[in-house]
């Protein structure tokens, strides 16, 4: 029999873990579950270096691989005004936010809040409504918000020469303190819009506005591949089980379709699928038309935008397009780090005690008719429930969309999220980056998930490292 000085080790991690986690003793808090460490199912990549996000599904075949570094090309390289020689890429603006998407999904990642000294706020879009009326049933409808009449449904800074760009925009910030049950104290950032150097005169008076960064671009065919079923399975809306969780689904327009059906993409799960993701984004960022949104966003009141050159019609073409779709659909998932490690489970049995995984639902498994069979029958960990959530007043940008509310985002996605730093050069979370790190990120909760965090505020400065640890395995 093994000395108990050689089993010492052993039960140290095994005390530590059951301390931690408040002496759970189910084997998915004691040791790694079985295939955990795979992120995206057989679509996991095994990198964890400032490329971590930008490879293709390690089940991808070669002879794919090279579609993908077309969509790659796309979504990397800027586009430009027509006319140009660069007949695939040209058509930028007359009014946009960046000229390519890398710009904003920054390497395949997570956007930021603009720097005070920034030219365009680049990586954060600002979205523009005013409330709705009788008279609005079919816009609302078909987008789900009602645009600010002169501005439209986004705010762009940026413009073509000769065309006025509609707006600056910034953040100020206003500090506020958080204290836990140990007395340690955080400091968060409540940030305040500031939109500046209006082109078109003034806003209506009663303009609703939504600030978001660029959310990271990983899994997202996987994402799309999981069954609607299974995601309705754990909506709630009326909170029938009495936990005080009632995710709900947004149902959106599929302009393909020409029907309602279910969202699951974007901050308040406001678009069906990625190629009407990729679209839109084309459209309200970069100024692009394609097949399925043949007009540009220039209003009434916009003139030499509806005056400009354009760069044919569509401006992405339906190649161009179904070559993004490709990669945007195919871009591999991070393996997890430290699976096995004490601290790491130990804070997986804090994150379940606290009952985070209310919201952010640890597994599913993909469709087997999915979109790319490298994503089909796949058992995946986004830990998210793509549903809408209450989160409450602090985090409320009081902007409806859909179905969804003025105080609901959508769950998103933790998987990948231990590695923005490496990628991405900065911690800014939430979707309008105000959190600086992950702790922020969690004590900025509230609504539905404000029990959570209470939970968490009771933690100690070992069990706060220990949940942050798995976080950041993630």
């Amino acid at each position: 029999m093994p000395s108990l000085l050689s089993r010492l080790p052993a039960l140290l991690s095994l005390l530590l873990i059951c301390f931690l986690s408040a002496c759970d003793q189910s084997p998915r808090f004691t040791q790694a579950e079985p295939g955990e460490a795979l992120s995206g199912g057989a679509a996991t990549v095994f990198k964890a270096d400032h490329n971590a996000y930008s490879l293709p599904s390690a089940n991808l075949p070669p002879s794919r691989r090279l579609d993908f570094s077309v969509g790659n090309s796309f979504f990397r390289n800027p586009w430009v005004i027509a006319p140009s020689t660069t007949l695939a890429r040209d058509g930028l603006g007359p009014l946009f936010n960046t000229n390519a998407c890398q710009n904003c999904h920054i390497k395949d990642g997570r956007g930021h809040p603009p720097a005070a000294d920034a030219l365009s706020a680049a990586s954060l879009l600002v979205r523009l409504s005013v409330p709705a009326g009788a008279e609005h049933a079919e816009v609302l409808k078909r987008l789900g918000v009602v645009p600010e009449p002169t501005y439209g449904g986004q705010l762009q800074d940026m413009a073509n020469p000769g065309i006025a760009a509609e707006g600056k925009v910034r953040f100020a910030y206003e500090p506020q303190t958080i204290r836990f049950a140990d007395g340690h104290v955080v400091e968060l950032r409540r940030p305040h819009l500031q939109i500046s150097q209006l082109g078109y005169g003034p806003l209506h008076p009663d303009t609703e506005f939504s600030a978001r960064i660029a959310p990271p671009m990983i899994g997202l065919g996987l994402l799309e591949a999981i069954p609607e079923a299974a995601l309705l399975a754990n909506a709630d809306p009326d909170d029938a089980d009495g936990d005080g969780i009632s995710g709900r689904p947004n149902r959106v327009w599929d302009d393909a379709a020409q029907g309602t059906v279910l969202g699951r993409f974007g901050w308040k799960a406001g678009q069906p699928n990625l190629n009407q993701q990729n679209a839109h984004a084309f459209a309200g960022d970069m100024g692009l038309t394609s097949s399925l949104l043949s007009a540009d966003g220039c209003t009434a009141r916009q003139l030499d935008c509806r005056n400009a050159r354009h760069g044919g019609e569509p401006e992405v073409s339906d190649s161009i397009l179904a070559s993004v779709l490709f990669y945007s659909r195919n871009l591999g998932v991070p393996a997890r780090r430290r699976v096995d490690d004490p601290q790491v489970l130990a804070g997986k049995g804090l994150f379940h005690q606290a009952g985070c995984q209310g919201c952010h639902t640890p597994a599913f498994t993909t469709a087997a008719d999915a979109a790319e069979p490298e994503l089909a029958d796949q058992t995946i960990r986004p830990y998210s429930d793509l549903l809408l959530h209450d989160m409450g007043e602090d985090l409320a940008d009081h902007r409806p969309e859909f179905l969804a509310s003025g105080r609901e985002w959508r769950t998103p996605p933790l998987w990948g999220i231990g590695l923005t730093e490496t990628v991405n050069g900065h911690t800014q979370f939430l979707h309008d980056g105000r959190a600086r790190n992950l702790l922020e990120a969690i004590l900025w909760h509230g609504g539905e998930a404000e029990a959570a965090k209470q939970e968490v505020l009771t933690f100690d400065a070992e069990q706060r490292d220990a949940l942050l640890a798995f976080l950041n395995s993630l």
